[in-house]
């Protein structure tokens, strides 16, 4: 039973941080976040990161960008598709060059330190997306070309990651990498186009309740298993088969009662959850590499996003406002990073070092934007 308590104090805490966060001029995602470390290991010790919790937080990350695909307008996805492209590109080059050279300055090998790069060039938006829910800009233009600039962003740097692997003699192999990328989204794409209508129709005319939305669970768990499975993020999946079912007739009541699911219980969990993972015992002893690995992320993402974006034609307020929405490195990096441990790309120190900079890049980032697109009004 103390699972049941965590969650009850998981939640309780969650509604009251974010609303803290909100009466202090902040997004409730910030609070959200926030009380996770107070609650965590690090602080009060109330809650300790469990598998379980582990699971329900990685369900409450697949909800949020599922709901961020049912509120996709897709001829606006489609008009952005160049943006999308220019701050994807953007968001990835200038972090992946000075993180090298930041490794080269840390006496890092040549792997390790485009590694290193590469770690620094990932991105989650699904801080993001919470961020321009509450500021109502998920479906304007802005925030249209950042969902699809994460897309973009997700797919080149697990492909640059494969390729860099490749070179280290293990059993990675480029060809099957990109090839099974392909083979997802143009499966996701076909399914999406003519399944997913088909599967909705036969199965909500079941005579058992809920089949709506039981339905639409099944095509989102489905497209996030397989996404991940063959190399793709989770959320991406997730997010893919929101856009899919937003095409459908059953788009408003899947958005309401998913929306109400996810965010009663899973996604106060996976908000909470990153406070909660994050371990502050010796670091001070690495405070320099922290806070200077810290600006070259933000800033490096900041400025190579928002330059992507004043290419394609945005304004510098719009601009900003989109490269800090790519600054947060979430779940996204910290996956690479244990890869970079298993496979000895970081050292313990380093690693330990990324983990706190990944935790520092997503608390700054609903700030940021707050700054950025209230500006832009």
């Amino acid at each position: 039973m103390e699972l049941v308590l965590q969650l009850a104090i998981i939640i309780i805490a969650s509604k009251l941080a974010g609303s803290l966060s909100v009466r202090l001029g902040q997004p409730a995602v910030l609070g959200k976040l926030l009380i996770g470390i107070v609650l965590g290991p690090s602080v009060l010790g109330f809650i300790n990161e469990t598998d379980t919790l582990a699971e329900i937080s990685q369900v409450g990350v697949i909800l949020l960008m599922f709901i961020a695909g049912l509120e996709t307008d897709l001829e606006e996805f489609k008009r952005t598709g160049k943006a999308s492209t220019f701050v994807g590109l953007g968001g990835i080059i200038l972090p992946l060059v000075l993180g090298y050279v930041a490794g080269v300055l840390l006496h890092l090998s040549t792997m390790e330190s485009w590694f290193l790069g590469l770690l620094l060039s990932a991105t989650s938006v699904s801080i993001s997306v919470q961020a321009l829910k509450e500021m109502n800009q998920l479906k304007t233009r802005e925030g249209t070309t950042i969902l699809g600039a994460a897309v973009i962003d997700d797919v080149v740097v697990i492909i640059a990651l494969a390729f860099l692997m490749s070179f280290m003699g293990g059993d990675v192999h480029l060809t099957t990498v990109i090839l099974k990328k392909v083979v997802f989204f143009i499966g996701a794409i076909l399914v999406g186009w003519k399944v997913v209508p088909w599967f909705l129709n036969r199965f909500s005319s079941l005579k058992v309740t809920e089949t709506v939305i039981s339905s639409a669970l099944i095509i989102c768990f489905v497209f996030a298993y397989l996404a991940e499975y063959t190399g793709v993020a989770a959320i991406i999946g997730a997010y893919i088969a929101g856009v899919a079912i937003s095409v459908t007739k059953f788009k408003d009541e899947v958005f309401e009662k998913v929306e109400t699911i996810g965010y009663s219980v899973f996604v106060p969990v996976f908000f909470t959850s990153i406070g909660i993972t994050a371990e502050f015992s010796g670091i001070s002893k690495h405070i320099g590499l922290i806070i200077g690995l810290s600006v070259l992320a933000i800033l490096t993402k900041l400025i190579g996003a928002s330059l992507g974006a004043k290419f394609s034609g945005f304004g510098w307020k719009s601009s900003l406002g989109i490269g800090s929405a790519m600054v947060s490195r979430g779940e996204v990096a910290l996956i690479m990073a244990t890869i970079g441990i298993e496979s000895k790309l970081l050292n313990p120190d380093l690693f330990a070092a990324i983990v706190v900079v990944i935790l520092v890049t997503t608390i700054v980032t609903p700030p940021m934007m707050k700054v950025f697109f209230q500006s832009k009004k």
